[in-house]
């Protein structure tokens, strides 16, 4: 009997298999789902019902960039346990699945488990991890970053694979994105975004409903202070400016010099380098958040 796509699916659902091996047990029992999920149990493929709903809560951050910059992707695979997450096989597990990923156009993390990987599919063998780790692995997000015009993608890992960067820094110039200096900058940034966790890049990135809430906050306890009404939004909008500095990336102080913000550290980098560079976009993706 023909074996649906939707049947093949639903087996997936049940017990995060590969789609071959579903499709083979749905053929082997005839489309029965129930029967199948049994097999694939035999089988060891699958050690127990429901498993695929177990929190996977651990994991690796992972990134491959082009060598010269011009896309790049971050991608987050979980697992259950820390165990696993530090186990060196898991590590080069995910290590090549993000490169498999990075030499394709998937987007997305459906996309992304389509891919042919080895004898079948990058699901398939998220499958066949689970089986051999007894654990369910998913790649819980990914994002792909291509550089428009001069600029160039770069990224930083941070803790062990706790934390991961993607960046695409501007440049007006085509010459400057392969010197040292438009490269040490490119990490620096990197690596500080993973260390202070932007809100937004910029002023407009931060919801207007976020700015009104700590003003009501800050407005409170100015008011529990006894200070008088006159004052208060004065003292306002120099707090609001205070949690723009905290928040946005162009705003905040560099963590390794933190009398330069990002903003003058861009400005002071493009004028050694004779250019007018810019951050275009970032990503910082925290395992479990």
């Amino acid at each position: 009997m023909a074996i649906t796509a939707s049947a093949v699916q639903e087996l997936r659902k049940i017990t995060n298999a590969g789609m071959m091996a579903c499709k083979k047990a749905l053929t082997e029992t005839e489309g029965d789902v129930e029967a199948a999920v049994k097999l694939l149990r035999e089988k060891g493929i699958v050690k127990s019902a429901g498993r695929s709903d177990r929190e996977t809560s651990e994991g690796l951050i992972a990134t491959h960039v082009a060598e010269d910059g011009s896309s790049g992707v971050l991608v987050e695979v979980n697992c259950e346990t820390d165990f696993v997450a530090k186990n060196e096989a898991f590590g080069a597990f995910v290590s090549d699945i993000t490169k498999t990923i990075a030499n394709s156009d998937a987007n997305d993390t459906e996309a992304a488990t389509t891919l042919s990987y080895g004898d079948g599919t990058v699901q398939d063998a998220l499958g066949a991890k689970f089986s051999e780790l007894g654990e369910v692995i998913k790649i819980k997000q990914l994002v792909r970053y291509t550089a428009a015009g001069n600029g160039a993608v770069a990224s930083y890992i941070h803790m062990g694979g706790k934390v991961g960067v993607l960046l695409e820094l501007g440049a007006e110039n085509a010459d400057t994105k392969g010197t040292d200096g438009f490269k040490e900058l490119s990490r620096d940034i990197c690596l500080h975004i993973a260390a202070s966790n932007p809100a937004g890049l910029t002023r407009d990135d931060i919801d207007a409903s976020t700015i009104e809430e700590e003003k009501e906050i800050s407005r409170k306890q100015l008011i529990a202070e006894g200070k008088p009404e006159q004052i208060i939004e004065k003292i306002l909008i120099g707090k609001i400016n205070k949690f723009y500095s905290e928040s946005c990336l162009v705003d905040q102080a560099f963590v390794k010099d933190d009398k330069v913000s990002i903003s003058e550290l861009l400005a002071a980098k493009g004028k050694e380098l004779g250019d007018t560079l810019s951050i275009v976009r970032f990503t910082r993706f925290n395992i479990g958040a």
